[in-house]
């Protein structure tokens, strides 16, 4: 094992996170405003009244969050508001700040893993999903000396999760759930312990937990530090590999009094989706440059190629169905809830937002398709 090297690769990666102060403003200082114009993609919305600002959060902290981090830096979000004669104000924050800076109202959009978001809603947090950004970025590992090999193997043990309510947790109870397991209650067939994402790998090492799950980059580490077997992976399992693991979100306030803007933040998330999707290499030089994660450039540019950027409403809004049916039955969600009424509150339909978007790097120009 490489624990020494580990160690020093989270420390630098934690220690980089913390180093990133709050943007004003709307675009990043490294590329601002390449492959793009601010006479793009307005989407047929400059009606919009003029002297709004949406509110921004992008995650400081995350591979995943890239898109954000490029709409920012790319000067997406300025580009899109603009054509609509809105502004945009930008916060640079760790994903773990997201729902408390939406509850004390100080950001109007932002991004999070979408079983992350669900059963909050479901209890009264007002937000709700506007495009899917990535799909894949969840991985279950178990020592390779454990004779864990299924997940039928999962029955009786231990599973380390960031918290009990991470994306991770309720994705394997969906999938266990399929399976005929009990995740839930007294009786339940395993058992969740909560810890920092930061020590699940030693967790597993010392044999505190059977089982962790863990996102993107810390399922790259894990992989290249312990002698680990990858027992599920959402990017290549069959239930989850053409789900959205990871959405844009806003608050239900500004789908309600700024529509226009909303629309305008998702078309910009998704034109930073589109540009990883067609150049992760670039993608991962400029979060790196502008100081989002730490790493090097060439592993996380594999670690979003091994991700799917291609940014889409549909197979999201199905995401989100699957989800919520799923967690239904597991009992995560009220049994009460109606999916219909839920839904047009959780993942309203939104005019000028595209069902997806592509981008051409030798051309640098963004397609919208239907």
């Amino acid at each position: 094992m490489k624990n020494k090297t580990f160690k020093k690769i989270l420390a630098a990666m934690l220690a980089a996170a913390l180093a990133i102060p709050a943007l004003a403003g709307c675009g990043g200082g490294n590329a601002q405003n390449a492959g793009t114009g601010a006479d793009e993609s307005s989407g047929g919305n400059e009606s919009a009244s003029s002297g709004q600002t949406v509110r921004i959060q992008v995650s400081k902290d995350t591979v995943c969050g890239v898109a954000m981090q490029l709409a920012a830096e790319l000067g997406y979000f300025e580009d899109e508001l603009g054509a609509i004669g809105q502004d945009c104000e930008v916060t640079v924050a760790a994903s773990s700040e997201t729902v408390d800076l939406l509850t004390s109202g100080k950001i109007d959009a932002a991004f999070g893993l979408a079983c992350n978001f669900i059963t909050p809603i479901s209890n009264g947090l007002p937000v709700s999903f506007v495009t899917g950004v990535h799909k894949g970025c969840t991985k279950f590992y178990a020592k390779s000396s454990s004779g864990i090999e299924t997940l039928e193997d999962f029955k009786g043990k231990n599973i380390g999760v960031p918290t009990l309510s991470d994306s991770s947790t309720l994705e394997l109870k969906r999938k266990l759930g399929d399976l005929g397991f009990t995740v839930n209650g007294a009786d339940a067939d395993v058992t969740f312990t909560a810890y920092a994402m930061s020590d699940l790998p030693a967790a597993l090492d010392n044999g505190a937990v059977d089982i962790i799950g863990v996102h993107e980059p810390m399922g790259t580490m894990v992989e290249a530090n312990y002698d680990v077997v990858t027992l599920l992976d959402t990017g290549k399992d069959e239930k989850f590999k053409d789900e959205y693991c990871c959405m844009a979100l806003v608050t239900q306030d500004l789908i309600k009094n700024n529509p226009e803007g909303a629309a305008a933040f998702a078309r910009a998330v998704q034109k930073g989706a589109a540009f990883a999707q067609a150049n992760s290499e670039e993608a991962a030089k400029i979060q790196i440059d502008g100081g989002y994660v730490s790493g090097d450039a060439e592993t996380n540019a594999k670690i979003i190629e091994g991700l799917d950027f291609t940014p889409g409403v549909k197979a999201a809004r199905e995401t989100f169905s699957n989800a919520f049916s799923d967690l239904q039955k597991t009992g995560d969600l009220n049994a009460d809830l109606d999916e219909a009424e839920f839904t047009a509150q959780a993942f309203p339909e939104l005019d000028g937002v595209p069902e997806s978007m592509t981008y051409d790097p030798e051309t640098q120009e963004f397609t919208e398709t239907d």
